[in-house]
């Protein structure tokens, strides 16, 4: 149970970072070349997608991945949610935050149930 927790908390930890990360090569990659701002939205939904995915496949193990993982991926769109509105300052929820969190449970899902039938060296 315990073992399930930490995998849960790094792979959210994981996608978080790895989301930071993206986006802010991704604004750097607007500020470069004065991309449209149509484009922010769904690439940054991609990116977050992406992000959970990979989060879960690379931390969640043992089994049921498929529950692990799309717990892991719903705390990652809540965390990220927090943190962009905390850096942006506004905290605001609309009705595409329900799709966003279903994507991310999808995402962290498909991530985990692929992440626990890899082979592992070791």
């Amino acid at each position: 149970m315990r073992d399930n927790i930490f995998q849960v908390l790094r792979a959210v930890l994981a996608a978080v970072i790895f989301c930071l990360a993206c986006v802010l090569v991704f604004s750097l990659i607007i500020q470069l070349f004065s991309l449209s701002s149509a484009a922010v939205k769904p690439v940054n939904q991609a990116i977050k997608t992406l992000c959970i995915a990979a989060g879960c496949l690379l931390f969640v193990r043992g089994g049921r991945g498929l529950i692990k993982g799309a717990i892991a991926g719903v705390l990652s769109v809540v965390a990220t949610y927090l943190l962009f509105s905390a850096i942006s300052g506004s905290f605001a929820v609309s009705a595409l935050f329900a799709a966003e969190i279903a994507l991310g449970a999808l995402a962290g899902a498909i991530g985990g149930a692929i992440g626990v039938n890899i082979k592992r060296k070791g």
